[in-house]
Order: C-alpha cells, then structure tokens, then sequence
C-alpha cells in the first residue's frame, strides 16, 4: 500500500502534549454495505490531505470489502457496531490526531492541516468540523445551524460533524463505549465534559443529504432529537436502535 510515510512524534506522557510540526493525522471510516461509495470515500480522504486512511468493515455482504482492498487504505474487519468499529480502526491507527470520518461525509484539501492547527493551542483536545449539507435547500442551512450550536454550547460533537481528537486523549478515555447506537454522543460527553470546548473548524464537512432525504427533513430531524432525549432520560440504546432503524 502507498501510504504516506510518517514523521515521528514527540509523547512524553498523556499530560504533555505533541510537537505539532510532526503531527499525522489518521482518518477512520467505519461502513457497512456501501460497495458503491467506499472507493470515492478513501479517494477524498487522500484529497483532504490524511497521512493515513482506515477503513472498517462490520461485515458487509455486497462489494464493500473488494472495493476497499482495490483502494489505497488500511482495510480491517471487525463486529458490527460503529462503536466496536470505531475501536478497530483506533487501534491500528498510527496517526496522533485521529478523525472519525462517515462514509457518506468528506473533507476538502488541507482539513488535516486545519486540526494540526487547532491543536497548537495545548488546551484544545479535539472537535468537530461546520458542515455543508450538499442540498441547494433553505432548511438545510437551518439545520447546520442547529447542528453548530448544539456542538458549542452542548459540547456534543457528532458522527456527522467529523469528530477528531488526540490519539492519547482518546486511548485515556478507553475509547468509544461499544453500545448500538449514541456511541457518538456518549463519547463527545465524556471527552468534553471537564475538558476544553470542542474546537468546531471551517471545513467544510460535506454531508450527503440521503438520510433526510430518504425519511424527509423535518421527520428526520424530529426522529434525531426524540432519540437523544430519549437517551438522556434513560432508554437503553439497545432499544434506541429499534426505535431509530426500525421507523
């Protein structure tokens, strides 16, 4: 494989922070069943400048996993499950900041740059990236809007907003709870809770607008908030998921 050779970091311990003239960034995509877009995923994650891509599958049955050794990644099989993915893909990573990518979710050239950036300021951890769902429609400025400031002022990043962080920071936390779904919000909790807001960048983070448009906006707006308030209230995220695929 072509991958991007790597210059070595500089980690003394979890509470010094890396030089970031020689941070890697490593981008992890989790798919399940997506032989039609996996090989362009990879292609613009090389694009955004990534020195390493993972991609992990969770057992698709279609083209995904010929797709993907026919492309240039670091290609791992692992339980379904986008926590126990996102695990997978982490812990072959040898990049300092890992980015946790959608399949369906790409960045323009320089994104990686823009978290080597970020992360000269010591406090800064990780975050997301403002997003740019590519539909020409007025709501779905709103809902980027919304998706924005829930991240801010919640200090909740999600899947679809491109969450990067440190590589120790994240091996400290132990990682991505391996649950059905909320993996996302779980984590983002944790890992802002008594730490630095998440630092949301420029981007943009293009997002495919098929889930919307697949359930229609408002329904699927809807369906998200009534999932996370759900969640906090205590139902499981086994019957979360139910809920939310079974709709």
């Amino acid at each position: 494989m072509n991958l991007k050779s790597k210059s070595p970091s500089t980690i003394e311990s979890d509470s010094v922070i890396e030089t970031t003239e020689s941070l890697n960034v490593s981008f992890v995509i989790p798919v399940l069943n997506e032989g039609d877009r996996v090989a362009d995923s990879i292609a613009k994650a090389w694009l955004a400048d990534a020195d390493e891509v993972i991609v992990v599958d969770g057992g698709s049955v279609d083209q995904t996993v010929a797709a993907a050794q026919a492309s240039n990644c670091r290609l791992v099989r692992s339980t379904p499950g986008r926590g126990q993915q996102l695990n997978a893909g982490a812990a072959i990573a040898t990049g300092d900041i890992l980015l946790f990518l959608h399949v369906d979710n790409w960045l323009d050239a320089g994104a990686a740059e823009q978290m080597r950036n970020a992360l000269k300021d010591e406090n800064c951890i990780g975050g997301g990236f403002k997003q740019r769902i590519e539909s020409q429609r007025l709501i779905f400025r709103i809902v980027e809007f919304g998706n924005f400031i829930r991240a801010k002022s919640q200090r909740l990043v999600y899947g679809d907003q491109g969450l990067f962080v440190r590589r120790n920071i994240f091996e400290s936390l132990g990682g991505y709870p391996e649950i059905p779904l909320m993996e996302d919000f779980v984590f983002s909790q944790t890992l802002f809770k008594r730490r630095c807001k998440p630092m949301m960048l420029p981007g943009p983070l293009h997002v495919d607008p098929r889930r919307w448009e697949k359930t229609g906006v408002l329904r699927q707006t809807l369906k998200n908030w009534r999932i996370a308030t759900a969640f906090r209230f205590g139902t499981s995220p086994e019957s979360l998921y139910r809920r939310y695929y079974q709709d």
